[in-house]
């Protein structure tokens, strides 16, 4: 195992997650989401195999191939509305050996509709209307379901924590992640921070 990824193929040898971001293949300006936040992501999801999980906008695709490596036998979908971006997904998934990810072109929240079976899980990382998203998705939602969504804008966290609100979740929880990495400057080491991000859950009943 190299520092800078998975050696021919090789997946993930670890049952934690955590793969460093540098890993993962990248276009530029896509984002990713770090891994320090990626983690929380992933425990607030409460995943498991027979669970169908979907990602609506998927970016990068580290969110799903993490929970593919997790939950190697979950339905995982990863929603992506930009062709290259999802090619990249599918890199990705090949690159860290998942087979259990569906990559679906289209744009949340018209293509949901397309989706022919119903999540247990939805984690929303992107998207023009965050809001409408959660509203689109939650009749799909299986009862006892959770939704987990993200934004680093109070406009966002505004949005989603109205919406919650508005569909009566429950156990609604609202964690806001503040992520520093020690970095070499020059001849010094600082601390750098992320971009703050909130993570908001709910759950159906």
């Amino acid at each position: 195992m190299s520092e800078s990824g998975p050696s021919s193929g090789r997946p993930w040898p670890y049952a934690s997650p955590g793969i460093p971001d540098e890993w993962f293949e990248r276009i530029p300006g896509i984002p990713l989401s770090p891994r320090e936040v990626r983690v929380l992501m992933l425990s607030q999801l409460r995943l498991s195999c027979r669970l169908r999980f979907w990602d609506i906008g998927a970016g990068t695709g580290t969110l799903p191939v993490e929970a593919a490596l997790l939950c190697p036998t979950a339905p995982i979908v990863a929603i992506e509305r930009d062709e290259e971006v999802a090619e990249l997904i599918e890199r990705n998934c090949r690159k860290f050996g998942v087979t259990n990810v569906q990559v679906e072109r289209g744009s949340a929240p018209e293509c949901l509709a397309d989706l022919a079976d119903d999540p247990d899980r939805v984690c929303i990382e992107g998207g023009k209307a965050l809001a409408g998203i959660l509203h689109s998705v939650w009749p799909r939602l299986k009862a006892g379901g959770r939704v987990v969504a993200v934004t680093s804008t109070l406009e966002g966290l505004y949005r989603l924590t109205e919406g919650f609100a508005e569909l009566q979740a429950r156990q609604v929880e609202v964690v806001q992640a503040g992520i520093y990495r020690l970095e070499r400057r020059g001849a010094q080491q600082a601390f750098m921070a992320l971009d703050p991000t909130f993570v908001l859950s709910g759950e159906k009943i």
